[in-house]
Parts: structure tokens; C-alpha cells; sequence
């Protein structure tokens, strides 16, 4: 009989007391001692059930392939072979192994970055959470309020029934207060503008036409790529995107470094805004909200306001002069103005009631009294704040207006489309000059006046740079810039300080900053 584990006659034969199978002592004693079960059946096995058993001295016959020296040589050469086989049948389950467990670490790390993220989106919720609760008795102590008001007042009474029943919401409106400080601001900004010169340190038309991509920054998600909006704070050289992937990047352009990532919005940023010197920063979602953020001293924003006052998307947020104010425009064909402390909608605005139109861009005038918004039909309607009346409307676009920008100067208003840009004399209120830079397939997705008031910026399947001049001259186009995303889609540009560079945002993740070759800075990020 042959040991169950070698296949050979065992020396020392033994019988296990479980499954009767017949081991060589010293392979089982060492297979228990190892393992603790029956190599054969797998069931637990001590050394106490293995019974030796008394045989005879066995000499074991001689086989005859050892009986001559070549039937030995072919012996040897028949193990050497089947060792060798084993030991790459060996060899090929390490491998199998290797790949098995490289698997097993790659899920367990996505796993982890899994939860990790879970938890960050647990605590961000119970963060809003415990703000709601906070506010539910100050809104309470109003209902009280209202209520005990309405007890001694049957009109108040009825007109809060009706905004149970879906009526319009209540608006404080803009008070006389907030129209005396918007007139002096107006009267500040138009005094400092006819006493206004183009500075010294503007980059020049031949600086302009040397421009090349001198950097190139990867800030959103690969699966859904997409920068929609671009701003800068010249000051500090601070620029911000918001992007698809339903965050805003705040970027220190000089130091290359990502100074905070603002998540919190559910849809894709549609319009991202500074305040003032960047404390306080605004994103537009197309989740038909908008988020106040405040800045702190370690560089991050924590959101100190969210707005729900649309019943659309937002797809503008445009910030008055006097820096307590801002404007947002949706598709749902309304606007709000917004007190920047409080984040307090004063009046929500309306054009036409029941118009299938809305807006999808907007930018108050340098002045501050005036704001133009676009709308989904391809029309520009100029507002006086004050009244909040419809004082000019522009037609002869084709599509949706997808940016209007004020010239610094305030006399002259560019607006984009799927037909191209116009540009509008305010002071006359006309159309006085036409750019259709684009195959009629192509729409022009963004336009930007810079700050002196110099250049014009028009983005859509590449970006082009026009010299600003008056009415009656030619508006020359002195740069192009290829589309560098690959997409044939740049959606968003802005110019730096001084326009000493063109930041440009398109459908792919990167923003793109272009400017002289060998400007001091991180070529890539």
C-alpha cells in the first residue's frame, strides 16, 4: 500500500483513525503539525488519531530504469522535467495570485476614498442641517408675528392667505435708503470716469499680438469636464471657475496653488463672482440656487448664504459697484436684487408674466443704475434699477444671448449670441457695428470688454481680440488664439490685470492662461 500523500511505499507506515487512510508518519506528523486537519478529506486531525501500524521491514524492489546507467539518466531526466513543470505551474498561480491581490488593494483604496467622500457629504449635510435649525425659531417668532398682525388687519389677512395659496413672495423692495446710496455711487463713478485715462502699465497692441499659452491648470473632474465661468480679482491676481462638475476653484495665479474648492451646489456652476478684494465670493448653479461665500484667514470659503428665490436655473450673478449689492438672472424670466450682507432678496423682478423667455445673462452697468440682461429669444433688455422699469430693449440676435459686457467708458454694450456679437451705442441706442466670427453652426459663447476699456475678448470655437474704437471706426481683430481644449468649444474669457494675460476657460477641465512667453509664473499646474 502506498502513503496517501507521497504515492510511495511509506517506511513508517501509520492509519489515520478518522478516514482510514495510510500516511507516512513523518509527512502526516509534519502536515498536522502545520495545518491541524487530513490533507485528503480536510477534516480536523490530531496527532493522537494516527495509529502506527507494526509491518515487516520492506525493502523496496529495485525499479528497472535503475538496473543500468542509461534507464537511471532517463530517471533523473524524467524528474528534472516533471519539476520543472511543476515549478511553472507554480510560478503561473503567483501570478494569478499577484494580480488577484493587486485587485483586491485597488478596490479596498476606492473604497476608502468612497467613504471618505460619503462622510465629508454627511457632515457638510449636518453642517446645513444644524444652520436650518438655527434659524426655524427666528422664522417661528415671524409667523407669531404675522399672524398676531393679521388678527387686526383683514386686508393683511387675505394677502397672506394668498401667498399660502402660491401668490407671489413678499419683497421688502429697494427702499429710498438703498436708491439715495446707488445714485451717489453713480454720481462718484461717472465724475471719476471724465476724469479717466487708459494707465500706463495697459499692455500694448504688439504685447497683445505676441500673446501665446504660457500655462495650462487641470482644476475639475475628468468625468465631467467643462469650465462655464471665469472671474478675476486684479488686485490680488486671484482667479476663480466654475465648472460642470458642480464646483468653483478658487486660484492664486502667481503661486500656481489651488486656494479652495467649493462644493455644495448639486448642478453643473453656471456663473462664479467676486466681491470687492475676493472676502466674499458668489456661484450661480443650474440647481436654481445661489451661494454666498465668506472668505477666512486661511485662504477656504465657508457658505454663509444659500439662496432659493428662483424657480429655474440660475445662469448669471452680476455684483453692483458699491459692492452691498448683486443681481441674479434665471431662466424662469425673472431677476432678483440681492442685499450682500443679509442675503436678502429685495424685489424679484418680472418683464412680461407667463412669457416662455428667460434670462440667460446679465451685467449691471459701470455705473451702477443701469442693468442689462439677455434672454433665451435672442433679445437685450436694458433696466433702470431704480424703477426696476424696462428702458430699452435691442432685438436682431438669433439664439439664446449668451454674455452682454458694459465697455468701462459707458457708452458702449456687447452682446453674444448664436449669430455672433453686436455692439450697441447706449448714448444712442442703436447697433452700430456687427462681428459673425463663426461658421452659422458655431455659436459665440462669451465677450469681455477689459477694464480700460481697450479690448474686446470674443470666445466660441477659438478666442479673438479686438482693439476697441469709436463708432464710425474699424474695430480690428489683432489676435486669434486656437482652441487649445481639443472640444472646439471655449465657453468663458476674462483679462487679467492690465490685460497682461487672457484666462480662458473651454469644455475640457484646464483652465488656460495666455500672455507674453517667458512671463515670470508656473507653466503647468
Amino acid at each position: 500500500m502506498n502513503c496517501s500523500i507521497s504515492g510511495e511505499v511509506p517506511e513508517e507506515p501509520v492509519v489515520s483513525s478518522k478516514s482510514g487512510l495510510l500516511f507516512e508518519k513523518r509527512l502526516i506528523e509534519r502536515h498536522i503539525l502545520d495545518y491541524g486537519k487530513c490533507p485528503i478529506t480536510g477534516e480536523p486531525l490530531t496527532l493522537e488519531d494516527i495509529v502506527p501500524i507494526k509491518i515487516g521491514k520492506i525493502v523496496k524492489p529495485r525499479p528497472v530504469q535503475a538496473a543500468s546507467i542509461p534507464g537511471m539518466l532517463t530517471m533523473f531526466q524524467n524528474e528534472w522535467d516533471g519539476l520543472m513543470l511543476s515549478n511553472f505551474a507554480l510560478e503561473q498561480q503567483l501570478h494569478t495570485a499577484r494580480q488577484e491581490l493587486s485587485h483586491a488593494l485597488y478596490q479596498h483604496d476606492a473604497a476608502c476614498r468612497v467613504i471618505a467622500r460619503l462622510k465629508r457629504e454627511r457632515d457638510e449635510a449636518r453642517s446645513l442641517l444644524a444652520q436650518a435649525e438655527r434659524h426655524i425659531p427666528i422664522y417661528t417668532a415671524n409667523a407669531v408675528t404675522v399672524n398676531a398682525s393679521s388678527l387686526s388687519n383683514g386686508k393683511r389677512a387675505a394677502e397672506e392667505e394668498d401667498l399660502a395659496h402660491g401668490g407671489k413672495k413678499m419683497r421688502p423692495g429697494i427702499t429710498s435708503s438703498v436708491i439715495s446710496e446707488l445714485t451717489e455711487c453713480n454720481a462718484a463713478l461717472s465724475q471719476q470716469r471724465k476724469k479717466r485715462q487708459i494707465p500706463a502699465t495697459l499692455a500694448p497692441v504688439d504685447a497683445v499680438e505676441r500673446y501665446t499659452q504660457i500655462s495650462s491648470h487641470p482644476f475639475h473632474k475628468t468625468n465631467k469636464p467643462g469650465i462655464l465661468s471665469i472671474d478675476i480679482v486684479h488686485s490680488k491676481d486671484i482667479i476663480a471657475t466654475g465648472g460642470i462638475d458642480t464646483s468653483a476653484v478658487i486660484f492664486d495665479r502667481p503661486s500656481g496653488q489651488i486656494l479652495s474648492t467649493l462644493s455644495g451646489h448639486s448642478k453643473k456652476v453656471t456663473s462664479v463672482r467676486f466681491v470687492a478684494e475676493g472676502d466674499l465670493f458668489l456661484t450661480g448653479s443650474a440647481d436654481k440656487t445661489v451661494r454666498l461665500w465668506q472668505g477666512s484667514d486661511d485662504g477656504n470659503y465657508n457658505c454663509k448664504h444659500v439662496l432659493k428665490d428662483h424657480t429655474a436655473e440660475v445662469q448669471a450673478v452680476t455684483v453692483h459697484a458699491t459692492n452691498n449689492y448683486f443681481v441674479t438672472a434665471s431662466l424662469d424670466n425673472t431677476w432678483c436684487f440681492y442685499e450682500l450682507s443679509s442675503g436678502t432678496c429685495l424685489t424679484q423682478v418680472t418683464d412680461s408674466p407667463g412669457s416662455s423667455e428667460g434670462y440667460a445673462s446679465a451685467a449691471f452697468h459701470p455705473d451702477g443704475l443701469i442693468l442689462g440682461t439677455g434672454t433665451t429669444e435672442g433679445l437685450v433688455k436694458i433696466w433702470d434699477v431704480k424703477s426696476q422699469a424696462n428702458v430699452a430693449r435691442f432685438d436682431g440676435h438669433v439664439g439664446m444671448v449668451t454674455a452682454i459686457s458694459f465697455s468701462e467708458n459707458g457708452y458702449f454694450l456687447a452682446t453674444a449670441a448664436h449669430d455672433g456679437v453686436k455692439l450697441w451705442d447706449l448714448r444712442k441706442l442703436k447697433n452700430f457695428r456687427n462681428f459673425s466670427p463663426y461658421d452659422p453652426d458655431t455659436p459665440t459663447n462669451s465677450v469681455e470688454f477689459d477694464h480700460s476699456g481697450s479690448y474686446l475678448a470674443v470666445a466660441g470655437s477659438d478666442i479673438r481680440i479686438y482693439q476697441v474704437a469709436n463708432v464710425k471706426s474699424e474695430w480690428n481683430c489683432i489676435k486669434t488664439f486656437p482652441d487649445l481644449s481639443g472640444t472646439g468649444k471655449a465657453t468663458c474669457v476674462k483679462f487679467g490685470p492690465d490685460a497682461q494675460y487672457i484666462a480662458v476657460g473651454s469644455m475640457d477641465r484646464n483652465l488656460r492662461i495666455f500672455g507674453l512667453p517667458g512671463e515670470d509664473g508656473p507653466t503647468e499646474s
